[in-house]
């Protein structure tokens, strides 16, 4: 009698569950939670990835109209890349010429919005975004529109005398280069701004009153406190980069396809698809040995 006059009014006297009661029934609700995710993803990437995988190993004297068999021949991947190893190099060559040149505009674009926009920070990221607002397509014409041979970019250039009387930008390898360090130059600004931007600026004082210079300060502590971001920023603009086609297909001639070109022209122009399977999962290894190379290698240097 005396236990039950302690229990307020109107509460229940039954015992709660045990904590692993409760820990136990929602157990897979996590499982469901990333249920529809997966389902997306191995319908609509590990499915199609396979079906390309099949496609690079049939029998390469079929077609679409007699059919294509199953013969595993594997010997398309020699083949395809001793017939397009040129389009493969440059496709390489071209993005890492222009990964260096985002590198040396993008960072300190990044750094200045992060660190000294202030009020005009946010008006700065809409910049840096607002191309991304407009086609993939539209961009690319503008660029062929800017470069051409009647434009103000080389009238100035030929009135300085960096180009002569016939010289040209379009349809050139600068042209594919500066096509494809524009197209994909926010896709590296915008993670270094994130690092930066949690960038303590304390520290950086600190440095300067430990007597370190401008270079030390930038080399021992911005650098390393922004490579998350750098490493992010480097990849998401160096992979899509690689297998770009519409910069070359537009800014380009035949001379400087790379292999998104030729990919391209295999499935939709020449149909001929273990080819163009077997060159997709050549670039898609091409790409993993360098990201795996570059990861190792920057992981490498954080630590140190």
């Amino acid at each position: 009698m005396s236990a039950l006059a302690h229990v307020p009014t109107g509460q229940s006297t039954a015992p709660s569950p045990p904590p692993a009661a409760r820990s136990g029934r929602y157990r897979f609700l996590p499982y469901l939670l990333l249920l529809p995710g997966a389902a997306w993803l191995f319908l609509f990437f590990a499915l199609p990835l396979l079906q390309l995988a099949a496609a690079s190993l049939y029998d390469p004297t079929g077609s679409l109209a007699t059919g294509y068999a199953m013969t595993w021949a594997v010997s398309n991947y020699p083949e395809a890349l001793q017939a397009y190893w040129p389009q493969f190099s440059r496709s390489f060559l071209y993005a890492g010429i222009a990964l260096v040149l985002a590198l040396l505009m993008g960072y300190p674009l990044a750094y200045a919005i992060a660190q000294k926009a202030g009020r005009w920070k946010n008006l700065l990221l809409v910049c840096v975004v607002a191309p991304m607002f407009t086609s993939f397509l539209v961009r690319t014409l503008a660029w062929k529109t800017i470069l051409s041979d009647n434009g103000w970019v080389v009238g100035l250039l030929r009135d300085i005398h960096l180009l002569g009387p016939d010289g040209r930008l379009l349809a050139t390898p600068v042209a594919v280069i500066l096509g494809l360090t524009y197209n994909f130059l926010p896709f590296l600004v915008l993670p270094l701004y994130a690092s930066l931007e949690r960038l303590d600026y304390r520290l950086l004082e600190a440095a300067s009153d430990l007597y370190a210079s401008p270079v030390q300060t930038f080399r021992k502590v911005t650098l390393p406190l922004s490579m998350p971001g750098l490493i992010a920023g480097t990849l998401l603009f160096f992979i899509p980069a690689t297998g770009d086609y519409i910069n070359a297909e537009l800014l380009g001639t035949p001379n400087e396809y790379m292999i998104g070109n030729v990919i391209d022209s295999a499935f939709l122009v020449r149909l001929d698809y273990p080819q163009g399977a077997a060159l997709s999962f050549l670039l898609m290894a091409a790409i993993l040995a360098v990201v795996f190379v570059y990861l190792r290698k920057a992981g490498t240097e954080e630590v140190l």
